[in-house]
């Protein structure tokens, strides 16, 4: 059997880590659970 060496398997596994963070980030700004946010600077307003 062919194995992968460590240090592809790290790259790899880091890039998808970062993918789901940042795809998750982007869910979570945009997305339906953005209406849950609040806005501190429109509470502050003077």
């Amino acid at each position: 059997m062919n194995y992968m060496e460590p240090a592809t398997v790290l790259s790899i596994s880091i890039g998808v880590i970062v993918l789901a963070i940042t795809g998750f980030s982007v869910y979570t700004a945009f997305g339906p659970p953005s209406k849950q946010l609040a806005d501190p600077f429109d509470d502050h307003e003077d």
